[in-house]
């Protein structure tokens, strides 16, 4: 499997997710994003280390990188390694005594724990392809249109038509933070993608 590193582009709420966050991750050498629901602790986690916020007591995210540094051990990186019925998974890899061990996680957990560490994240290669969009300037650069009529304008009459579509779609809902509304189309595009 191929994984490709990102980056953190920043964290958003919006009231129509209940109190949930998203993270924004953007690959390195790409435009592609990802974005991650993710909840207002974990969020919290990531934003006072990105800001350099020193609780008065040490989060749980702290608390693990100084059982994995105490114990000898460091944390190698963080891969975003799968998306399974609507759910992101991730692993952290860990380097203890020259060996090297992954551990379960949810990808909140272990983006929290990489800020902390400053190891780098990654993520596979097909969760991009599923999950990943192009924000709307990168994607107006690589388009190239024959003719004046907007895509909008011509119904999809083929299954990567409908896709595509729905991936603009979901770009949109993203930008405006509309989180329920990403996730459905989201949903929608799976079913899509799953109906080989």
């Amino acid at each position: 499997m191929q994984k490709i590193q990102c980056e953190i582009l920043g964290l958003s709420s919006s009231p129509a997710t209940g109190g949930a966050y998203a993270i924004l991750l953007k690959e390195i050498d790409g435009s592609r994003r990802l974005p991650i629901i993710i909840g207002a602790f974990e969020a919290q986690a990531i934003a006072l280390e990105i800001e350099g916020i020193k609780p008065p007591r040490p989060l749980t995210h702290d608390l693990m990188k100084q059982i994995i540094d105490n114990l000898g051990g460091s944390v190698v990186e963080v891969i975003i390694s799968e998306l399974r019925e609507n759910t992101f998974y991730a692993k952290i890899v860990l380097d203890v005594s020259g060996m090297t061990n992954e551990i379960d996680a949810r990808p909140s957990d272990a983006i929290a724990l990489s800020v902390r560490t400053q190891t780098p994240i990654f993520v596979e290669e097909q969760v991009l392809e599923l999950a990943g969009f192009v924000p709307s300037e990168e994607s107006d650069k690589t388009a190239t249109t024959s003719s004046e009529i907007s895509e909008d304008q011509i119904p999809p009459k083929s299954k990567e038509a409908k896709i595509a579509s729905l991936q603009n779609k979901l770009r949109e809902a993203l930008e405006s933070e509309e989180y329920e509304r990403a996730a459905k189309i989201r949903d929608d595009i799976k079913k899509l993608t799953s109906n080989n």
